[in-house]
């Protein structure tokens, strides 16, 4: 997600920051979106039904914006108390604001007051590639526990993996962490060294919450492969994607940084020990 930003002499608030939340969803430049001469909302307008139609692509309005999450970008409709209103992009599971491109960021939930997703008209022809897997092997630099959520994380040289559950010990085994345990791409979290080092001062393992810190290998290239730590056999499920929950943890603003770089959720395939230093292998695509 590439933000687009405005002139600095912003004309028409609501227009505008519509116009540059949806180019930055799309990471298209301003001036290839329309602009809607009416007078309306332009979320409703046919300048931008029919444009977006051209690219098999369609806005699809939220029930209950104030209550809405999603493991992706959308646009919010923001209500100010003196009546105006401009276009956001919120992101994540919970949602949170990642680009205000007509205000300051500093936006209240419930002045959320209405929603909109960018959908493919058909999702079967949209969906995109998995990427190849990783070549060569990374490293396994960090294993964290927690036994419930909101606990500090424990730091362990060892670890046993569970299948179906997760690390032993850790709260995804027992159904105490914030989100349900023994879901698909629920057992085991991951991220990136080189991503917690890209802060400052680094992300530590209290703010991003991840089992497992990993160095030299692209985490993203493992959505929909199998792959070894050590000897544990695990498979990646998806992105594991930040949300509120992370930044409240992190009590500074990580949300819209961490985005496509929050590392990954994976499967674990069969019982076995992981420790610090073993080496990260992809496996072949099937």
């Amino acid at each position: 997600m590439r933000e687009v930003a405005l002139p600095r002499a912003v004309r028409d608030p609501q227009r505008e920051s519509f116009r540059a939340a949806v180019a930055t969803i799309l990471e298209l430049p301003l001036a290839a979106v329309p602009e809607d001469s009416g007078d309306g909302d332009p979320a409703a307008s046919w300048v931008y039904s029919r444009w977006l139609g051209g690219l098999g692509l369609g806005l699809v309005p939220v029930a209950d914006a104030r209550a809405f999450s999603w493991a992706g970008p959308w646009v919010g409709r923001v209500t100010e108390p003196e009546g105006r209103a401009r276009y956001i992009v919120m992101y994540g599971v919970p949602s949170g604001v990642v680009f205000d491109p007509a205000g300051s960021g500093d936006v209240d939930r419930d002045s959320v007051a209405a929603g909109y997703l960018i959908a493919a008209a058909d999702i079967a022809l949209a969906r995109p590639p998995l990427p190849e897997p990783a070549p060569g092997a990374g490293r396994l630099e960090g294993i964290w526990v927690a036994a419930a959520a909101g606990d500090a994380p424990r730091a362990c040289d060892l670890a046993r993996g569970i299948p179906g559950r997760g690390l032993e010990g850790d709260r995804h085994t027992v159904g105490a962490g914030t989100f349900p345990s023994g879901l698909p791409g629920s057992a085991l979290t991951l991220i990136e060294a080189e991503v917690c080092e890209s802060f400052d001062p680094p992300l530590r393992p209290g703010e991003h919450r991840r089992n497992v810190v990993t160095r030299g290998i692209d985490l993203n290239s493992l959505v929909g492969s199998d792959f070894v730590i050590g000897a544990l056999r695990c498979r990646g499920m998806r992105l594991c994607e930040p949300c509120t929950v992370v930044e409240g943890y992190a009590s500074r603003p990580v949300l819209r940084a961490l985005v496509h770089r929050g590392g990954l959720r994976a499967d674990i395939l069969a019982e076995g020990e992981i420790r610090v230093g073993d080496a990260i292998r992809a496996a072949p695509r099937q």
